[in-house]
């Protein structure tokens, strides 16, 4: 069976602001069209909101990613499992605030549609069983037993390679 990923919101943020920034590493962009056209990584429409910002991103998002790259989060099954994370995580030790922002961000529904949809989520979040001040992604995939990489394991698992050229 092949994996398929599920990019978290700061995957695209920190590369493009960081490490993979559009003048440096073209490759990495160049990777994330054919990932998608040969329907190994998607996101969701949740994420999609958060990258509407103005900037460069949103605008070679909206530019080279067509629509159906973020999966619509609209889905009774998507809404079961959002619905099922949101009980679980109100009854652990989380404060109420953290609580709150997780069910309103784009996280949760990331996770919801993993679930339903059997995807390995891809997020630079790292598990941090102890934290009560925010809910991380990998906590919550431990709970329900959903694959989680970072970015690089993602290149690694897909042969992802940025060599330069003379």
């Amino acid at each position: 069976m092949i994996t398929k990923y599920l990019i978290d919101t700061n995957i695209l943020i920190e590369a493009h602001r960081r490490y993979y920034a559009f003048d440096i590493c073209s490759g990495f962009w160049d990777f994330i069209t054919i990932q998608y056209k040969n329907n190994t990584i998607r996101s969701i429409d949740k994420v999609r909101n958060e990258l509407k910002t103005g900037d460069n991103l949103d605008i070679w998002v909206t530019n080279n990613l067509p629509k159906d790259f973020f999966c619509s989060t609209e889905d009774i099954k998507v809404a079961e499992k959002y619905s099922q994370i949101i009980r679980k995580i109100e009854a652990q030790h989380y404060n109420p605030n953290a609580k709150a922002i997780f069910a309103d961000n784009a996280d949760s529904w990331l996770i919801a549609y993993a679930l339903a949809h059997d995807f390995t989520i891809v997020t630079m979040e790292v598990l941090e069983p102890n934290i009560k001040k925010s809910v991380k992604i990998p906590n919550v995939c431990k709970d329900f037993n959903i694959q989680y990489i970072n970015t690089y394991d993602l290149l690694r698992n897909l042969k992802g390679n940025f060599k330069l050229q003379n």
